[in-house]
């Protein structure tokens, strides 16, 4: 049998498509396919049940652009983005000050790190007992300070219901923005540092002129786990609240949701799942220009 030489360029190629065939076909089956069925579905009245798949065209987007309804409970989202800004200040104001020498830091960095380790689920139902208006917790601690009982229903009230689960999420996730943040620290040049520090920085110049310059691209990650966060909040209105009460807890994610498996309109939810990946890139374009004008 006759000896195969391949060249170097060609031993190359094939080396590049053995090591990309695995991912490249489960992103293609795991990713690509389901986007473009999703958009396939999105153009039609399907029910999820009958093989029947009528085609309406863009009449799924013309009853999610021209619906008022759905567009009001981007405000609950919005609840969720300014709690996850909140966080990522507070998860950033710990990293810096558990980056620096004092006593106990490895366990006060694992206490803030161990609500994210939590499941998801279990935390949920713990808060709902800490919310809860007759024997919760909170209202037994906020009871210590007043002169009769209190009973808040802090998942009952439509004003309250947004940012008492908004900071279930703030509570669970901002140890993950302390170690994202610690980790961007701990790479800065110690020699840069100690040079400021020898021409007489404080620590706000330190912050403002080093730190945060030098942390511009871990600050976008954050933002951008936070943008996703808070137009995809699903987890915690779904297991505590229904959406309740009367749909002031509903965000965009349940209510598609309940498009789709409560209301058997599985066209339309995937219409309002394409208008949310599209309002995701749009406004993530939006905060790439903003980091990226303040980067320079």
């Amino acid at each position: 049998m006759p000896h195969v030489s391949l060249s170097y360029k060609w031993q190359r190629k094939l080396l590049i498509f053995g090591f990309l065939l695995v991912p490249v076909t489960l992103v293609t089956v795991f990713g690509v396919y389901p986007t473009l069925q999703l958009l396939r579905l999105s153009f039609t009245a399907w029910n999820g049940y009958l093989p029947d798949m009528p085609w309406v065209g863009f009449a799924n987007y013309r009853n999610v652009l021209t619906n008022p309804e759905i567009f009001t409970i981007f405000g609950h989202n919005a609840v969720y983005f300014v709690w996850g800004l909140f966080q990522n200040v507070v998860g950033l104001f710990f990293a810096v000050l558990l980056n620096s020498r004092i006593r106990g830091r490895n366990v006060y960095r694992m206490l803030l790190f161990l609500p994210f380790i939590m499941n998801g689920t279990a935390v949920a139902f713990m808060f709902n007992y800490l919310y809860h208006s007759q024997v919760g917790s909170l209202n037994a601690l906020l009871s210590l300070f007043a002169s009769e009982p209190v009973k808040i229903s802090w998942l009952g009230r439509p004003e309250l219901v947004n940012h008492s689960l908004a900071f279930v999420g703030f509570w669970k996730n901002v140890g993950f923005n302390m170690v994202i943040y610690l980790a961007a620290l701990q790479s800065i040049p110690s020699d840069i540092v100690e040079a400021a520090k020898m021409d007489g920085a404080n620590r706000l110049q330190l912050l403002r002129s080093i730190t945060l310059p030098s942390i511009v691209k871990v600050i976008e990650l954050n933002l951008f786990l936070t943008v996703i966060g808070a137009l995809e909040a699903f987890e915690l209105p779904f297991l505590l609240t229904k959406g309740g009460p009367l749909g002031s807890s509903e965000t965009f994610v349940t209510k598609t949701v309940d498009t789709a498996f409560e209301f058997a309109n599985f066209g339309l939810a995937s219409s309002m799942s394409v208008v949310l990946i599209l309002i995701v890139a749009v406004v993530l374009l939006a905060q790439r220009l903003v980091i990226r004008r303040w980067d320079s």
